[in-house]
């Protein structure tokens, strides 16, 4: 848990659709900006109350679960 406010973590949407998750991401928290990513690509290791990544393979497939990070 975190001290953002709102939902914070989306374990069921793995092995959904990135674009899907983010949608559904930002409905459930509209204080939050979720970035669909492919796997392995860097990131600013900052955390920030606004921002999910959204990590996919490379067909676009949520690998793991999106967090507030």
């Amino acid at each position: 848990m975190t001290d953002c406010a709102g939902k914070d973590s989306w374990p069921e949407l793995v092995g959904r659709t990135g674009e899907a998750a983010a949608t559904i991401i930002e409905r459930e928290n509209p204080r939050v900006d979720a970035m669909v990513i492919l796997d392995g690509t860097p990131v600013p290791r900052d955390f920030r109350c606004d921002r999910v990544w959204v990590w996919v393979d490379s067909r676009g497939i949520v690998l793991r679960t999106p967090i507030i990070t």
